[in-house]
């Protein structure tokens, strides 16, 4: 039986394992995006920058990826993941915060 058999084989039998796998993927994928975002704006701008999509990005897959480690009962993960959450939050409202203060002073 090959590789890709098995895989398939396994994903029928246990959905709800498949299921999680795709979750922690897609955390993953949108927590590594951010880097892509962070590397383009800075190339747009000739300059490093952080734009707010990168903080987006780290807290939207920073929380799905904390949730998975939780699902998995993978504590050093839980900690790694958990701890950075309130910095991005943090962010992103300094931003906001910032931009209104901006409108509000034209």
């Amino acid at each position: 039986m090959s590789y890709l058999t098995h895989l398939y084989l396994n994903a029928l039998a246990h959905p709800y394992d498949l299921l999680w796998t795709v979750i922690g993927f897609g955390g993953q994928a949108v927590f590594s995006v951010r880097m892509l975002i962070q590397w383009w704006r800075s190339e747009q701008e000739g300059r490093s920058v952080v734009p707010i999509g990168f903080w987006y990005c780290s807290l939207g897959g920073g929380l799905v990826l904390f949730i998975y480690a939780l699902h998995l009962e993978a504590w050093p993960l839980v900690l790694g993941q958990g701890f950075p959450l309130p910095i991005y939050a943090r962010n992103i409202w300094m931003i906001l915060r910032d931009r209104r203060r901006a409108r509000e002073s034209v």
